[in-house]
């Protein structure tokens, strides 16, 4: 694990952006494509603003990218709470990314049956395994990655590579990778910041094995690399920093 820290988050999305660059490039040259996996929130938005700018634009081939989502909301896509539009309107539209090199989950299915649908599409763009070449975490104040929360379902997923989940507080289902997904990509970043994720960061990387109160825990990647970005404030409670 890498920890990548910054005094403030402008610094530390730079640098996801630096990696962003540096991991898209080097998979286009292996292989021809860069398989990556947004997240949602409000974290990211930065990121693709500055993926978008012409300083960044102009050093990957966007035509050999292909985009997928950690996780997203059951509303509609032009719902203001859906990961997809948000990624849309920042990054894609932008980007002029055609509809074909998205692949996004169809909400307008019963959430079951729209995680089964957005299963099969990722399968379809891989020769055997799914293993993405970058996935982007974010980091809940609860210590929640993608949308496996604490005391759910999703904690103990260990063969489904995509699963529905139905939040009781919130009233709300979700679609998620689930973690055995994520920990096969051959690159994991966590883009955190906010002194608001202190305790969840500390209780992730310093307390004592918990997953179903700190599913984060769960990325642990089998074969690939993984990175947090993080400024000071996320990580002033660490004891080792």
């Amino acid at each position: 694990m890498n920890l990548n820290v910054f005094n403030n988050s402008d610094l530390a999305i730079k640098a996801l952006a630096d990696f962003f660059v540096k991991t898209s490039n080097e998979a286009i040259n292996d292989h021809s494509h860069f398989f990556v996996a947004l997240s949602g929130g409000n974290s990211p938005k930065k990121l693709h603003q500055l993926l978008t700018s012409k300083d960044y634009k102009d050093q990957i081939d966007w035509s050999k990218v292909y985009f997928f989502f950690g996780d997203e909301r059951y509303v509609p896509h032009d719902h203001p709470d859906s990961n997809y539009l948000m990624a849309k309107e920042t990054l894609l539209d932008p980007l002029n990314i055609p509809e074909e090199q998205v692949c996004k989950i169809d909400t307008s299915l019963d959430p079951a049956s729209a995680a089964q649908d957005y299963e099969r599409c990722i399968c379809r763009h891989f020769d055997e395994q799914p293993i993405f070449d970058l996935i982007i975490l974010g980091l809940g104040d609860d210590a929640h990655t993608a949308s496996i929360f604490p005391q759910t379902s999703l904690v103990w997923i260990d063969e489904e590579l995509v699963k529905e989940v139905y939040l009781d507080d919130k009233k709300v289902y979700r679609i998620s990778f689930t973690a055995p997904l994520i920990n096969q990509a051959k690159n994991i970043a966590f883009l955190t910041f906010g002194a608001n994720k202190a305790n969840a960061i500390k209780a992730v990387l310093e307390g004592e094995r918990n997953v179903a109160q700190y599913p984060a825990q769960l990325i642990k990647p089998a074969n690939g690399t993984l990175n947090w970005f993080v400024d000071d404030d996320a990580v002033s409670l660490l004891d080792k920093k």
